[in-house]
């Protein structure tokens, strides 16, 4: 089987708000490792899809077993790593379809990411009027351990869809700091466990058992 690996590479775009999107884009992919990158982007550092709307569902190939890791580089407003299209961001929306599971994101640090964690489901970007509106993402089975975010803006904000609802979500040791005393978790149709966390997660995430359920 095919293999593709991307290694010890440096993408800059030629300002840091450059209309020019340049990124690693695993789209449709099996077997791809991305590492050792450093990027400049205007856009997403890493984003990994599965096409877009009703033409991902007709080519109905998915994208699995990718690695990334040790990427650096900047953003001015998108992902580190954006999955489904801030540091960590998990995003979909009506007429992706399909599904996104078995996700595992570890050992990342962090420092002046305004929003760390992100799950968004309000990107409302289409190809065409021809996307449908019934056609929702499942999600489930989400892994998130040993994060560290310095001089954070925002708490952790996890935003699902109703009919699209994150489930099976697991956070353990993360920690956002530099966060305002009032700063809090932002979470909507969501569920899951969370162990060795800071701040205080939202109630979605506090269930009896949760100290075990990231095992």
């Amino acid at each position: 089987m095919l293999r593709l690996a991307y290694n010890n590479i440096n993408l800059m775009a030629e300002t840091f708000f450059s209309d020019i999107l340049i990124k690693a884009c695993a789209d449709s992919c099996i077997n791809v490792c991305i590492e050792d990158y450093y990027i400049e982007s205007g856009d997403d550092l890493v984003a990994v899809k599965s096409g877009w709307d009703q033409y991902g569902i007709r080519i109905a190939r998915r994208s699995s077993n990718i690695i990334v890791r040790r990427i650096s580089g900047t953003t001015p407003s998108c992902s580190g790593v954006g999955i489904g299209t801030a540091g960590v961001r998990i995003k979909t929306d009506k007429g992706r379809g399909r599904y996104i599971s078995n996700i595992i994101i570890k050992n990342i640090t962090m420092d002046g990411v305004k929003v760390p964690i992100r799950f968004s489901t309000d990107s409302s970007d289409h190809p065409d009027d021809g996307w449908d509106p019934i056609a929702f993402p499942k999600i489930k089975g989400v892994f998130i351990s040993n994060i560290i975010s310095l001089n954070s803006t925002k708490a952790p904000e996890l935003t699902g869809l109703k009919g699209a609802s994150f489930e099976g979500v697991c956070f353990k040791n993360v920690m956002v700091l530099g966060l305002a005393p009032n700063a809090a978790w932002h979470c909507e149709f969501v569920s899951g466990c969370a162990n060795a966390v800071f701040p205080l997660p939202c109630p979605q995430l506090q269930i009896n058992g949760s100290s075990a359920c990231c095992l």
